[in-house]
């Protein structure tokens, strides 16, 4: 019965996830993840530390005005938060991607 395979039919989730076949699969799923996060956190800082690089390094770009407003002022007000959503949308979709192959190499459709 139940009782005998600990509660978990052969062939579900749970079965597959304790399996050394299934830790390793999990153990991949979680470092390709974490490579994933990383990198992204990565480039994000890098795009947000060339900011000031930039509007450093061309004279008279911070100081000049687009509608009233200082330029360096609507690049890290505005020109910021197409960077985050495209940066969230990367990521959601790799990391889906990261699922599927693992859902695909364990057996979970």
């Amino acid at each position: 019965m139940g009782a005998a395979t600990g509660g978990a039919a052969a062939g579900s989730p749970e079965s597959t996830e304790e399996s050394d076949v299934g830790q390793v699969f999990v153990r991949s799923l979680i470092r390709s993840q974490l490579r994933l996060a990383l990198v992204v956190a990565a480039g994000f800082l890098l795009i947000l530390l060339a900011f000031p690089l930039l509007l450093g390094m061309v004279p008279g770009l911070a100081g000049s005005t687009i509608a009233g407003l200082r330029f360096d002022w609507v690049l890290l007000g505005a020109g910021i938060y197409p960077v985050i959503g495209l940066g969230a949308w990367l990521y959601v979709r790799s990391a889906a991607r990261n699922e599927a192959r693992y859902r695909d190499l364990a057996g979970d459709r």
